[in-house]
């Protein structure tokens, strides 16, 4: 791949983000929706975007012959490239729909999870991008089974990775078949069917090359349609921020304290769902309410709990760690994450103004509420719908169904992600590192990559259809939890603790995988919401694990390493000195085959 044809595209997307204001996206929503009339501009529109990314595909499977290019686009990706990458490999539903759906119940308080998220990249930035790059050659196992017994770790981090990435997968084609069935008016499985053969055409044939400009593609087109709906809502507040909180502190009927009352009737939700019904406003009782924090989650631990989860889960979101292998060298995966940093942070900002504009424009027009004497909780298709709403209110049916097909486009770009680390895991880890023992032959480990991508898109696609009317919304929870527990401290310990061993990374890895799996069943988002045992009948009172789940899993690495004196633990020991100096000099690390 040709530097001057990269930087061709990059102009050609530049410019279309200049040209062409837009945004939106899926991955969360849960329950029963209607199908609405078909909106033919949001079709012709999703069209036109599968025609573009599919002759991506096409140039991409003509430069695709390696396995470097296959799983890493050959290091060939720049910093910038990268970090829009990454930037739309990371924002999801839960990100837009699901934060400014949150803002529009709740105000300030929704900020919690955009807080959450976007810390977790200072992790990422200061101990994670330049030893994984500097390490890792395709996936991120290369980096924790380093100085390591291969097989056990490999093992150990492919668990993680298809765990994450089955649950991710879940909850990103559920929202798939609920948001387009609700847009575009095409049957539930219909959507879920055609978002799971893009996303398989995209990774066998294109690799990373094609997956990277897919998020690429939708990221611009995202941040551009956010962009365009935060300017709209501005101006017609004389671009005032004071004067938009005091029409949404005017107009907004919620009541300090409202959250322990709504609490009862949000039996059958889970995660940011039920936290959302769970800030419901209740009419007649005092509206700044909206501008302070704390009705979102009252418990302590929770609250602590989550915020590990959010902040530690994206440093071990397989997806995402691929992501620094696609650059040329530790240079350009830290300008990444500061391009992708960036880029999120900036969208995190839009998402506040969005809530807020929802407050004013949406919850005030009846054209979107079924029930106009309801106020701000009667919004048609629920408080995910916000955003969606909102981009016809300030730019009418044309911008709405521009939206519509982003936010399909979105879903396929973070599919393409997750898939591809799947399929990594399988064909790297597992095929040619486990089983064939570092033997296998180039074109052999592409050919299961591509096969295991058509078996994990035929079970996504299935999986989609049979937890359609499921609450899923804590999937993508446990997902972070996972990442956090298993993936990232094996990860971070690998790379600075010289007395970690195989076995301590393998028992305390574990751990921290079931204890995770464990405490998510045995939550309330799962125990009532799902399974549907009695309200308060939940073992663990926690929806998320992860203070205890990560504090098993440092725990079980720290005291099975020390406890560790066998010949293979000397041998795991004194290979911690050459990786150190490898991990922070690049001494030695793969370089770019293409550029």
């Amino acid at each position: 791949m040709s530097g001057v044809s990269m930087k061709r595209i990059s102009a050609l997307l530049l410019g279309a983000a200049i040209a062409l204001p837009t945004s939106a996206f899926a991955d969360a929503l849960t329950g029963n929706v209607q199908k609405q009339a078909i909106n033919w501009a949001a079709i012709g529109m999703f069209v036109a975007f599968v025609l573009l990314t599919l002759g991506i595909t096409y140039w991409a499977a003509r430069q695709t012959r390696s396995a470097a290019q296959f799983y890493t686009a050959g290091g060939g990706i720049t910093g910038f490239q990268n970090g829009l990458a990454i930037a739309g490999d990371y924002m999801s539903a839960a990100s837009f729909l699901g934060i400014s759906g949150l803002v529009y119940l709740s105000g300030y308080d929704g900020l919690i999870y955009s807080v959450g998220w976007l810390v977790g990249w200072p992790v990422v930035t200061f101990l994670i991008a330049e030893p994984l790059r500097n390490l890792g050659k395709f996936t991120f196992a290369d980096v924790a089974s380093f100085r390591f017994s291969q097989t056990p770790i490999r093992v150990l981090a492919a668990c993680g990775t298809l765990v994450t990435v089955a649950f991710y997968l879940i909850a990103q084609m559920v929202g798939a078949g609920k948001l387009i069935q609700l847009l575009f008016g095409m049957q539930y499985w219909h959507a879920v069917v055609i978002v799971g053969a893009l996303m398989i055409i995209y990774v066998t044939f294109g690799g990373m090359v094609a997956t990277t400009w897919v998020q690429i593609i939708k990221a611009v087109l995202l941040l551009s349609g956010a962009t365009f709906m935060a300017f709209m809502v501005m101006a017609k507040f004389g671009f005032s921020p004071e004067a938009l909180f005091a029409e949404a502190v005017r107009v907004h009927p919620k009541a300090a304290g409202a959250a322990p009352a709504a609490a009862a009737g949000m039996a059958g939700m889970s995660g940011m769902a039920g936290m959302a019904a769970a800030a419901a406003p209740v009419a007649g009782a005092n509206p700044a309410g909206i501008m302070g924090p704390g009705s979102l989650i009252s418990n302590p631990l929770s609250a602590i709990s989550l915020s590990l989860a959010l902040m530690f889960g994206t440093a071990g979101l397989p997806h995402i760690l691929m992501r620094f292998f696609t650059v040329s060298d530790a240079k350009e995966a830290r300008k990444s994450v500061f391009y992708a940093t960036g880029f999120i942070g900036y969208f995190y900002i839009l998402t506040f103004i969005i809530g807020f504009g929802a407050i004013v424009l949406v919850s005030t027009n009846p054209e979107y509420l079924t029930d106009p004497a309801k106020g701000l909780l009667a919004i048609k298709g629920g408080s995910n719908m916000a955003a969606i709403h909102l981009a016809n209110a300030v730019g009418g049916n044309i911008f709405l169904g521009f939206i519509s097909a982003v936010a399909f486009a979105t879903i396929l770009a973070v599919v393409s992600g997750l898939t591809l680390a799947g399929a990594s895991a399988i064909s790297h880890d597992l095929y040619a590192t486990v089983i064939k023992h570092g033997n296998a032959n180039e074109q052999d480990e592409i050919r299961i990559s591509k096969m295991a991508t058509v078996v994990l898109g035929i079970i996504a696609v299935i999986l989609g259809i049979v937890f359609e009317n499921q609450n899923v919304a804590f999937m993508v929870g446990l997902a972070f939890s996972i990442a956090a527990s298993c993936n990232f401290p094996v990860l971070l310990m690998s790379m600075f603790w010289k007395d970690m061993t195989t076995r301590g990374a393998v028992i305390g890895g574990f751990l921290g995988l079931f204890s995770a799996l464990i405490g998510v069943v045995l939550s309330p988002g799962v125990w009532v919401a799902v399974l549907g045992y009695p309200k308060g009948s939940a073992p663990i009172p926690l929806d998320n694990p992860a203070l205890f789940s990560m504090a098993l899993a440092f725990g079980g690495i720290y005291l099975f390493s020390k406890m560790d004196t066998s010949e293979r633990a000397r041998i795991d020991r004194a290979g911690f000195l050459p990786q150190y100096v490898r991990s922070q000099t690049g001494i030695g690390a793969a370089g770019a085959s293409a550029h």
